[in-house]
């Protein structure tokens, strides 16, 4: 049984802290609203969570101080902007054999760095000792016990197993991966496709659009990840097409709700004003288009969701648009 610190009491660290405390270990976890705090601790319940209980063996805590204390893991569950402000509040009290797990999914807007690369400068640890937990996952169904697979990637095997085995359970099965930096683009990048699904939805087309979405969208993930030094492989995997249909064709994803509700002719400040959880495809966006440039590398469907969220394009005209693009070969993007 080990002490387990949990940065982030969102639906999805609230359900890693669950499996967690399920398989034995002791989880403090931390939000940064004391009334939030008040409210589970009293309650044992989680607002955005219906029908779910806390186990017994999760404390919560709103003082970060409280929570590194003697912990052998500490779990990253804050979205993924607020991970370079957060982890500078506590970088100075880990061990250096702390394990950091990072479940934050997004690209930096002006580094344009993954998460593991802003914790790893910011806490200056070594990478070895630094896992990302991503894969085709939604915390509503993983409290209900839905059987669910996740890839935990890290450089260290000894890292990468360690979170494997205390992640693991009958509901939830955990591979390792070496390819760390392929796993984060793979579960990053995919949100942006989510929101070009979504958008498609918004509109009113059908399972051909989608099809083709998730089909080219993985291609232009492939591209951009094999050029940043990824392994293609990995986007075949749990955190890349795995995660991709999971969040392109789910009712709980949130990237697709947002894009859902442009494609129905709603603003996307709207939008985010009326949403208590965070999107974290439209931060992401931002990042993929700088990166698409910066390589050099043509990626239009990420392109064209940039355009609709950020430059105000009317939906309909980009998928047109996208549609009468010079004709070439399915191989090349």
């Amino acid at each position: 049984m080990d002490n387990i610190s949990l940065l982030g009491c969102g639906t999805w660290g609230s359900a890693l802290a669950q499996i967690l405390a399920e398989n034995g270990h002791n989880v403090l976890a931390w939000h940064y609203k004391e009334k939030a705090v008040s409210y589970m601790t009293s309650f044992r319940k989680h607002p955005n969570l219906n029908g779910f209980q806390f186990h017994k063996n999760i404390t919560f805590d709103s003082n970060l101080d409280n929570l590194v204390a003697n912990t052998k893991c500490i779990v990253i569950a804050v979205p993924s902007h607020s991970v370079r402000q957060t982890m500078a509040k506590v970088s100075n009290k880990l061990s250096n054999d702390t394990i950091i797990v990072n479940v934050s999914k997004g690209i930096e807007n002006d580094s344009l760095k993954t998460m593991s690369e802003v914790i790893c400068e910011i806490t200056s640890k070594d990478l070895s000792k630094i896992v990302t937990l991503y894969g085709p996952s939604h915390a509503e169904e993983v409290i209900a016990k839905h059987p669910t697979t996740l890839v935990s990637a890290s450089t260290s095997n000894t890292s990468a197993s360690y979170v494997q085995k205390i992640f693991s359970s009958s509901q939830l099965r955990v591979y390792t991966n070496k390819d760390i930096y392929g796993v984060e683009l793979g579960g990053s990048l995919k949100n942006v496709i989510a929101i070009a699904t979504g958008i498609c939805d918004g509109i009113g087309f059908g399972d051909n659009t989608k099809a083709a979405l998730l089909t080219r969208g993985i291609a232009e993930i492939t591209h951009l990840g094999v050029t940043m030094g990824a392994n293609a492989d990995t986007f075949n995997g749990l955190s890349g097409v795995g995660d991709l249909i999971a969040t392109c064709l789910s009712k709980h994803s949130r990237n697709r709700f947002v894009g859902e509700e442009i494609g129905k002719g709603k603003k996307l400040k709207e939008i985010l004003n009326q949403m208590d959880m965070v999107a974290e495809g439209v931060k992401t966006t931002k990042s993929v288009y700088d990166l698409s440039k910066k390589h050099q590398i043509d990626m239009p469907i990420c392109e064209g969701v940039y355009d609709i969220l950020f430059n105000d394009k009317d939906p309909k005209s980009k998928v047109i648009e996208l549609m009468t693009r010079d004709l070439k070969d399915e191989k090349k993007i």
